[in-house]
């Protein structure tokens, strides 16, 4: 087939995995430009899809590709014209009807001036050992918005409540000051809107940068959520270096969100790392038991399911079986309630047992060699060099946490640790352990390098 078939075909498999605003936003006028030796040249339109689509949909495009096409080997991005009428990707007209009755459930309307969602209200925020630095650092900022961290940057896996999070502090805000003007928004729909204005700017040949600039300088809150994604986009950090120089000079609240710890955003420029540490940075980690059954129970009740023994041991099955983020505890207990309400009675936790068996994660098996050329990578070290008989201080740290890793997360018996590196004795292996749990109260870097690590195994 030609490029304009396999492009065709590869982007209706692109669209199925999409939504379709972000696909218009994205996909529109891109194009397969030319191969070259199996390495296919994807055409758009400007650099800033070009970015974008390499940081955030490039696996997805190459899978599609490959499939379409299995001589493909690689694929690059490229800024090359192509004609509008080409495309084959139209606009699409959104129809917005109003409902016959209506909707009692109001906090699931998003209030368009500020993008908050009503319902995302600390009342609902459950706080445990995993999220209790962040929910003390965002009370804080409710206080005295613009002056108490400011900026606040938390990060952590999806899934454990770091929307909930930032939004509460957006609603706590509004309703403490309401001249306060609160503005929330997704990296993507940021960055989106610079390329509307670069595209436009192209358009008109006039400079319309400052509407972009004066949009969202006149915040006194501006919240960023998956901040992670800008990565290599250059324009987009360099207006959002400057956007955060104007507000933080003024005392406006800035408040990000990411998945990862900045310094571990690839591509991001120092100078932005700087003015994020500048502030608050802390970490939300995965709940403990006594944390995912709090959660459960909160959320149980907001379902109005009466709290019986039955149900009570479910909870308490389902918070001890299903370790994973809350949005799969939520997927767990949601499924469960359904079955109660189909069968309007309490069920038996052999049935609950059936119900939630594919929301348990399999523990991922991982080899002690595998777990050794993770963490050499993640402190760009040799393989090689964990096996030295050296005292160079890179080395022993890499080394301690091998060994720290092995035993905390996967339980591996101190003398198959020793034998594995080097063999070394298992009494060696036990206070390599023991010193990096110790360092782990003190040194607030190792415990972000630690968190790190862990997530490259989940």
């Amino acid at each position: 087939m030609d490029h304009k078939q396999l492009w065709d075909k590869c982007l209706i498999e692109i669209e199925s995995n999409l939504s379709k605003q972000n696909f218009i936003t994205w996909f529109k006028n891109t194009h397969i430009s030319k191969e070259d030796s199996g390495t296919i040249f994807v055409g758009v339109p400007n650099e800033f899809v070009k970015d974008w689509l390499f940081n955030k949909y490039h696996k997805l495009i190459s899978k599609t590709i490959t499939i379409n096409m299995p001589a493909a080997r690689s694929v690059e991005y490229i800024v090359a014209k192509y004609e509008a009428n080409q495309s084959p990707i139209k606009e699409i007209e959104i129809k917005v009807t109003t409902p016959t009755n209506t909707l009692p459930l109001q906090d699931l309307y998003i209030n368009k001036d500020d993008n908050l969602n009503p319902r995302y209200i600390f009342e609902t925020f459950i706080v445990g050992n995993f999220n209790e630095l962040a929910y003390a650092a965002a009370q804080a900022i409710i206080k005295n918005p613009g002056r108490s961290y400011n900026p606040f940057f938390v990060y952590g896996p999806t899934g454990l409540g770091k929307t909930h999070l930032i939004q509460a502090i957006g609603n706590s805000i509004k309703q403490k000051f309401p001249e306060k003007k609160v503005h929330y928004i997704m990296l993507e729909k940021f960055a989106s809107d610079l390329v509307a204005t670069f595209q436009s700017y192209q358009a008109n040949k006039s400079n319309v940068f400052n509407a972009f600039k004066e949009k969202y300088r006149k915040y006194d809150v501006l919240i960023i959520d998956d901040i992670q994604f800008i990565g290599k986009m250059e324009k987009t950090q360099e207006e959002l270096f400057h956007l955060f120089n104007i507000m933080h000079e003024s005392n406006r609240q800035i408040i990000f969100s990411s998945d990862k710890h900045p310094n571990y955003i690839p591509g991001l420029e120092d100078r932005l790392k700087s003015r994020f540490s500048q502030g608050m940075i802390v970490d939300i980690i995965e709940p403990d038991y006594e944390s995912r059954l709090a959660i459960l129970t909160t959320k149980a009740k907001t379902l109005c399911i009466p709290l019986s023994d039955e149900f009570k041991g479910a909870l308490e099955y389902i918070a001890s079986m299903v370790q994973g983020n809350i949005r799969e505890l939520e997927g767990s207990l949601n499924a469960v309630v359904c079955q109660i309400q189909l069968k309007n009675r309490d069920i038996s936790l052999n049935e609950v047992k059936n119900i939630i068996k594919n929301h348990i994660k399999p523990k991922k098996q991982v080899s002690i060699d595998e777990v050794v050329r993770l963490i050499t990578d993640f402190y760009n070290l040799k393989e090689s060099s964990l096996y030295e008989k050296t005292r160079r201080k890179e080395i022993v740290r890499a080394r301690q946490v091998v060994m720290y890793i092995l035993r905390e997360n996967f339980n591996v018996s101190y003398p198959l640790i020793g034998q594995k590196l080097g063999g070394k004795d298992h009494t060696t292996v036990i206070h390599s352990y023991e010193k990096v749990k110790r360092d782990l109260k003190t040194d607030p870097l190792l415990g972000q390098e630690i968190d790190q690590i862990k997530l490259l195994f989940s």
